[in-house]
């Protein structure tokens, strides 16, 4: 049943003293709310407690045939109280409705705040659609049973009152009933563990349910694509099930609690009331007093049992809260020794003995050196594996190395305030990510302060805007989720042109490998040496009109530099690179099309074709 709900990496468990101190630290600034609310409670409390009180003075009184002044009176105090409870009752809610709101909101800003920060290494082990159940079921299970315990006060407050009357009128049968709490506190510890226990395993499962709907609503097409609708579904009602079969584990041990702790105040009054009855027999006890006896009981047993069942269902809410304060504590492996912001920065890079491993013992980098000098342009070029993305990867501080250096501008790069420097890097990945929205707010997004005409002229300084005139609402086409309703070669467009207006002092792009069509392609390279005309700028690159583009090129293998220089040097020279131009890029160039076309032209007349096979420049 509990299979694959084992404990995130980044979980911890924490008492329950450190979570109520922290927890408290969310309430400060409600501290005027909290003090009205604990005051309605008492107020509610005491209206509830003296009902029984002034039944018992009612039995009294006519008991001793007591006058109808004395009487009415007693009526109008029951009533006054009911009145009194109610609408301090009213006031309380309300106030709690409002504290508890602003608190767990708060506390999913907090979450959310901390899964933004969290570094690319931290999403590389845990899946996003459990982060996203931390932010949002857990925060709102909290919240709800949140709201629940506010009721707890009051009803401690009144067992204490009701007690107190009780013993002042019979101490022998009050100190018998508060006996019977006892097994009722054993039997409350007892669930407290089992509860803690469950809960934190039904949180993982609906964690599993929430991952499993993330990852399939954005794999949706590939499903379809490969017929596997079935089995995706088969998936969802496998986690779905566990988690069916583990929340109905943890509803049984919540649900098992009433029952026994009723058993036990069933007992308990039932014996209370059989030695009440025997007293007033013998005329120890008044009818009256027994009387209330038998009101306040009933009364003093119920918050007994709420306030130990609410113990139960409170490790619902701690085991949440665990989850969350979880998720705000995780450490990022990224750290950084100084948050110096550096302005004007002129783009020279420089690697210096680097050591870089995604898993340890791994390492993708070794002992890796490199410099790109100011306003120059490089391409990386090397098999899957060779460490590529890698290096970009570094340079956006994505994930920390583990030996060495990295100097932007002969600066430490682990010295500079992450936000700030990153503001100066512009990033364009391998497979482009739109947000839902128009082209223009896609564009905007890494300037968020650009105008419209600033946006405009951009836009239209590619082809003059001839990209447009296919978009039914130009800038303002609608571009769906994650860019659905553009095609890859627009989605790329924008991206590029979204850090054009940014106008970043390094630039990074990861070039996508799907072939466009060659309108699309001459606008993207276009877009691209307008970036390189005023970026130091590295290039993944797969197309060959950009590795062309580049001043330098670079090519790895197996996280080392084994050859560098300019196209025609490297081709000149036989090595790896001209390998590699012959395998993946020679048949973009014009050369090869034209060849392959006139092959194609021969076969018209019958004879068997035979494309040129690839030779070096």
């Amino acid at each position: 049943m509990f299979a694959g709900l084992d404990q995130d990496r980044y979980d911890r468990q924490y008492t329950d003293f450190y979570l109520f101190k922290r927890l408290a630290t969310y309430f400060r600034k409600f501290v005027k709310q909290v003090i009205v609310i604990s005051v309605m409670g008492v107020i509610v409390s005491l209206a509830l407690a003296v009902v029984p009180i002034l039944i018992a003075f009612g039995v009294d009184e006519l008991e001793n045939e007591g006058s109808t002044n004395i009487l009415l009176l007693i009526v109008g105090a029951l009533f006054l109280s009911v009145v009194i409870e109610y609408v301090a009752n009213w006031v309380r809610r309300r106030l709690v409705g409002r504290v508890v709101g602003s608190v767990v909101m708060q506390m999913r800003k907090d979450a959310f705040a901390a899964a933004v920060d969290r570094d690319m290494a931290f999403y590389d082990e845990n899946k996003t659609g459990k982060v996203l159940s931390r932010i949002t079921n857990d925060t709102e299970e909290f919240g709800q049973v949140l709201i629940i315990s506010t009721d707890l006060l009051s009803e401690v407050i009144q067992v204490a009152i009701l007690l107190g009357v009780l013993f002042s009128r019979n101490a022998l049968l009050t100190v018998i009933l508060f006996i019977f709490t006892l097994p009722m506190i054993a039997a409350t510890y007892v669930f407290r563990r089992l509860a803690r226990k469950i809960t934190r395993q039904g949180s993982r499962a609906m964690a599993q349910v929430n991952d499993n709907i993330q990852e399939t609503v954005t794999g949706i097409s590939i499903a379809k694509n490969f017929r596997q609708e079935a089995m995706i579904y088969e998936d969802f009602v496998r986690v779905n099930t566990q988690s069916y079969r583990i929340n109905l584990q943890r509803g049984m041990v919540l649900s098992a609690v009433f029952p026994v702790l009723n058993a036990l105040a069933g007992f308990a009054t039932s014996s209370v009331l059989y030695g009440g009855a025997l007293a007033v027999t013998d005329g120890i006890m008044s009818v009256s007093i027994w009387y209330l006896y038998i009101q306040s009981v009933d009364r003093f047993w119920f918050p007994v049992i709420n306030i130990s069942t609410y113990w139960s269902q409170f490790q619902q809410a701690m085991s949440a809260l665990e989850r969350i304060f979880a998720l705000i504590d995780a450490e990022n492996t990224v750290v950084q020794t100084d948050s110096r912001k550096i302005s004007d920065i002129k783009g020279r890079i420089s690697f210096k003995e680097v050591t870089f491993e995604y898993k340890s013992g791994q390492p993708v980098l070794r002992h890796f050196n490199l410099n790109i000098e100011p306003g120059e342009s490089v391409a990386f070029v090397g098999h899957t594996g060779a460490g590529k993305s890698s290096i970009t990867k570094l340079i956006l501080r994505l994930y920390e190395f583990q030996q060495g250096q990295i100097c932007i501008d002969d600066q430490d790069i682990r010295t500079f305030d992450l936000q700030h420097y990153r503001s100066q890097l512009g990033f364009v990945p391998q497979t482009p990510f739109l947000f839902s929205g128009t082209i223009a707010d896609n564009i905007r997004y890494g300037k968020p302060d650009a105008s419209a005409a600033e946006i405009e002229k951009i836009a239209y300084s590619i082809g003059s805007g001839e990209w447009l005139e296919t978009l039914p609402d130009g800038l303002q086409s609608d571009v769906g989720e994650r860019g659905s309703r553009l095609s890859l070669g627009q989605r790329q467009l924008v991206s590029l042109l979204r850090v054009l207006v940014q106008k970043p002092a390094i630039f990074i792009l990861d070039e996508a490998t799907a072939s466009v069509d060659n309108f699309t392609e001459t606008q993207i390279q276009e877009a691209i040496e307008m970036i390189l005309a005023q970026s130091t700028s590295i290039l993944i690159a797969h197309r060959l009109s950009t590795v062309r583009s580049a001043d330098r090129i670079i090519v790895l293998r197996e996280g080392s530099i084994i050859e560098e220089g300019s196209h025609d040097v490297l081709m000149t020279q036989g090595g790896h690179y001209a390998e590699l131009y012959n395998t993946y890029f020679r048949h973009q160039s014009l050369e090869y099309v034209e060849n392959a076309r006139a092959m194609l032209m021969q076969g018209e007349n019958g004879r068997k074709i035979h494309l040129p096979s690839p030779k070096p420049n």
